[in-house]
């Protein structure tokens, strides 16, 4: 485990340089997590980008199997871009590691498409307490690890609103995200409100 993560905490410098803070955060009956924060300017804006470190440790196992195998299963690291200075978002990093540990402890597989949800803002005042789970390969390429291993994926999460997360629930992820587009929707906005869905 601890090599893995080494990986992938090699890989995530290379892609978006050294972290300028990290907090470590452990539950009871699991693993340690690691929220990393990463500064980064894109078009002139600041982006701030929260990346997990521990997840990937341990395979995600499917829930309705009798033993978690050890080895195989899907491995991934989760990725929160916003922009910064608009909201008070450092206070994610303890919602994002709850994310990060929810396959330890409730037996979810986090995969493209589909959403968590905390229950609570994401941040003080946020608009969202839910995400959608997007593609990996784009900001981070996935780290190929030696077989039987799975590669480890960095998966961004998008923030939802409540109306969002009720709107995917019915129609699907690949609505909301065309509604998004459609719409020029600002997923990196922390105050953004909920993208026109009549």
């Amino acid at each position: 485990m601890e090599e893995i993560l080494a990986l992938v905490d090699a890989r995530l410098r290379t892609a978006l340089g050294e972290p300028d803070a990290r907090a470590a955060v452990t539950f009871l009956g699991t693993d340690r997590f690691e929220v990393l924060r990463f500064r980064d300017s894109e078009g002139g804006t600041d982006v701030v980008r929260y990346v997990t470190l521990g997840m990937s440790g341990q395979p995600m196992a499917d829930p309705s199997a009798l033993l978690a195998d050890p080895v195989k299963g899907p491995r991934a690291e989760l990725v929160l871009s916003v922009r910064a200075g608009l909201a008070d978002t450092d206070q994610v990093l303890r919602p994002l590691a709850v994310l990060a540990a929810s396959p330890q402890v409730e037996g979810v597989v986090v995969a493209p498409g589909g959403s968590l949800d905390l229950g609570t803002p994401l941040w003080p005042g946020a608009p969202f307490s839910s995400v959608l789970v997007g593609e990996s390969g784009g900001l981070v390429a996935d780290l190929e690890l030696d077989p039987p291993l799975e590669p480890v994926r960095f998966l961004p999460l998008l923030p939802m609103t409540p109306n969002e997360a009720a709107w995917k629930r019915v129609r699907g992820a690949r609505e909301l995200e065309e509604r998004w587009l459609a719409h020029g929707t600002d997923l990196r906005d922390p105050r953004r409100r909920s993208v026109a869905l009549d």
